[in-house]
């Protein structure tokens, strides 16, 4: 059995009602509290985190800024990060995602609840103007969590380049930019069997306006990766 089929079947019994919450949430995002949405996420990824066998470390939640917009930046190590995330943010967000996503029931109604954003990577004028909903999003209020690598990376706790353009809208927005590290989130979903098994993740402290103005989008990607970089090499010396 897979980790994914497991989480499923140990909550079959809440699989039902939870699902079609969920559903009338996507349907009319409108008609309910941010708050609600987010915490009846947050209650069914619990479940599935709990009943995986899976043991998720969180430092930093004290960086999380309280008010207003952010840009909540990470590495990308593949689809559990999200839940990660989601389980230990009491804020609403917005997450960008691949459009593929939008295929899979459950995900699909998780993208419209929290009024996510579905990037289509083979479509650059699609991609430019997730970027510009982003940036819309940010300048309203609202909080979002974009993967810079533009992909997830196969190498483990190695990163990828993380991408200019997904800090465009950071920089227009000027709304602070908060990194997350993850460490050993790919073991997860990525090893084989459903024995226990840790991950973590760090929420950085936050890189303001005023500490990026003057860069670039490309400046500023190097400056957030850089600062991962260093907290994941702090987690893995010795590995």
């Amino acid at each position: 059995m897979n980790r994914l089929a497991m989480m499923v079947l140990r909550n079959i019994a809440k699989v039902p009602s939870a699902y079609m919450k969920l559903r009338r949430h996507a349907k009319d995002p409108d008609r309910f509290p941010d708050e609600e949405r987010w915490e009846h996420i947050r209650y069914m990824l619990r479940c599935a985190v709990e009943a995986g066998n899976v043991n998720v470390e969180v430092y930093g939640t004290e960086n999380l800024p309280q008010e207003g917009s952010f840009l909540m930046c990470g590495n990308h190590q593949g689809l559990f990060d999200v839940f990660a995330i989601v389980i230990s943010c009491p804020l609403p967000l917005s997450v960008v995602f691949k459009k593929e996503l939008n295929s899979y029931p459950l995900l699909r109604e998780i993208v419209l609840s929290t009024k996510s954003f579905s990037m289509d990577r083979e479509d650059v004028r699609q991609s430019m103007q997730v970027i510009h909903d982003v940036t819309d999003a940010l300048l309203a209020g609202r909080r979002c969590v974009i993967f810079p690598e533009g992909t997830r990376s196969k190498r483990g706790n190695e990163m990828l380049p993380f991408h200019g353009g997904s800090f465009r809208c950071a920089v227009k927005a000027k709304c602070p930019v908060v990194p997350i590290a993850f460490v050993d989130s790919y073991k997860v979903l990525d090893q084989k069997g459903t024995s226990p098994v840790t991950m973590q993740m760090h929420y950085l402290p936050p890189i303001p306006p005023e500490e990026y103005e003057g860069m670039n989008a490309k400046q500023l990607a190097a400056l957030t990766q850089e600062r991962i970089a260093r907290k994941i090499r702090a987690c893995t010396v010795g590995e």
